[in-house]
């Protein structure tokens, strides 16, 4: 079983970035990928290109490869004793029967071992072959999960809906369009699953996912917070001590909301219903937060009203010691 350098597959480093490990790939397996290079060995550097890219990509996976394989690799080619944990993968090829290869069965249990099972990171299929009993018949290797950004306004997210989307597949260049499902409410951070969109399967292997997780758009007035919406209303002076009607902007469309009498600024007002809605058929409220605003400039007529106002009102809105002259 010969040792396979996944750095040097990949032309990478150790102390490459995830970043880098993922660029490397891209490039290799544009180059190398069956269906663009006919050239000979190119499908079995595919096959390396993938089987490197599966385990360095992924943090954890790196981790224990960075750990185990370097030990692995010394034990396989000095004919020694194998270190502590890896007999279940230890062939003394100079005395083994043919019996001790069958199926390749410690070359599973590694994998297993370091990579928590072999049903997503595929591995050697050990069905006897004619004139080689035990031998491998075949690789495959199940494709990687892949991840894009799915970016909705929240009126989208909030609606659900089926949408277009383009995805260019990084080893052909080719750009596909598909019809994704966009279940109603969903949120930022949440996914939704592509079955065999992912990466390419090896042999026979099946192909990976595509996740779009979901990020949203900004809106001009609205504020998404769990379930519930936020938004600012703004008043005038006059407004917020005598009371009015206002128009309110909400998803389902303009709404007209009662601004109470002697309301300051910060007050919020509660509209049950209007917020944002989840999977279960539930709705959140939404929040309109008053903001007193002044007029840039005062008529003669607006700053008399408020020189007599201020004359004739005995409100007080802070503590004596902390007024003007006081």
């Amino acid at each position: 079983m010969e040792f396979k350098d996944y750095y040097a597959i990949l032309g990478v480093s150790k102390e490459d970035s995830q970043d880098d490990i993922q660029q490397a790939y891209r490039k290799l397996a544009r180059k190398y990928h069956p269906d663009v290079n006919k050239e000979a060995g190119a499908e079995d550097a595919f096959k390396d290109i993938g089987e490197a890219y599966e385990v360095l990509k992924d943090p954890e996976k790196r981790s224990k490869y960075d750990r185990y394989g370097s030990a692995w690799k010394v034990a396989q080619q000095s004919g020694g004793t194998p270190p502590p944990g890896y007999e279940d993968i230890w062939f003394d090829m100079s005395g083994a029967s043919d019996d001790a290869f069958a199926g390749f069965s410690g070359f599973s249990s590694f994998f297993d071992q370091l990579f928590g099972g072999g049903a997503r990171h595929g591995g050697f299929q050990g069905q006897p072959g004619a004139g080689h009993r035990g031998g491998p018949q075949s690789w495959t290797m199940a494709g990687a999960d892949q991840e894009a950004r799915l970016t909705l306004s929240l009126e989208e997210a909030a609606r659900g809906g089926q949408r277009e989307i383009s995805l260019t597949d990084p080893a052909t260049g080719q750009t596909k369009t598909y019809t994704v499902n966009i279940p109603k409410g969903i949120r930022p951070g949440q996914r939704i699953r592509l079955a065999g969109l992912g990466g390419q399967g090896m042999g026979a292997g099946p192909a990976g996912d595509l996740y779009l997780r979901v990020e949203l758009l900004p809106h001009a007035a609205l504020r998404l917070e769990g379930r519930d919406l936020y938004t600012t209303l703004t008043v005038a002076p006059w407004e917020a001590a005598l009371g009015a009607d206002a128009t309110l902007s909400t998803l389902g469309g303009n709404v007209r909301v009662k601004i109470p009498a002697a309301s300051s600024s910060g007050r919020r007002i509660r509209l049950r219903g209007k917020g944002f809605p989840d999977a279960k058929g539930g709705v959140g409220d939404l929040y309109a937060e008053l903001q007193i605003v002044m007029p840039k400039s005062l008529t003669d007529e607006e700053r008399r009203l408020f020189e007599e106002l201020a004359q004739c009102s005995t409100f007080q809105p802070r503590p004596a010691e902390t007024r003007s002259g006081v």
